[in-house]
């Protein structure tokens, strides 16, 4: 993460094109009652840059978890294949709901590889899922 922290003005702008949720693991900032972080997406390490093109909001835990990495392994097959990239991947295509919306799954070496790396079904992030689902909250749209 960079020293230098984002504008007030990109934040926003990064949070509401984001719809206040974490890119990785869907989680809503309103219902986590938290102030979500900005990840580059390719980390300033491996020559990422500080422009609302490479920035997304996420969750502590995901941005924390990822690191600097761009790329895991796919535990189906065994590649290495590229993190899921929020702007430039649509997240359904990558991802799907089980379990009434508390679980997530890969759909694809992307999907597979980045559920695994970034510890998307974190058991507490899954019975939290699942109190906001009871609650009417999640799934995200």
């Amino acid at each position: 993460m960079s020293l230098a922290s984002p504008s007030p003005v990109l934040r926003q702008v990064i949070s509401q094109r984001d719809y206040y949720r974490c890119v990785y693991c869907q989680s809503q900032a309103e219902i986590a009652g938290m102030q979500f972080t900005i990840d580059h997406i390719i980390p300033e390490s491996l020559g990422g840059t500080n422009e609302e093109t490479n920035l997304c909001l996420a969750c502590w835990d995901c941005n924390l978890i990822k690191q600097n990495r761009i790329a895991a392994i796919d535990p189906q097959t065994g590649e290495n294949v590229p993190l899921f990239h929020p702007l430039q991947d649509e997240w359904g295509a990558h991802f799907s709901w089980q379990q009434g919306g508390s679980y997530l799954v890969g759909l694809t070496p992307v999907g597979r590889a980045t559920v695994a790396a970034l510890r998307l079904n974190r058991p507490w992030l899954v019975r939290a899922r699942e109190r906001w689902v009871e609650a009417g909250w999640h799934p995200p749209a």
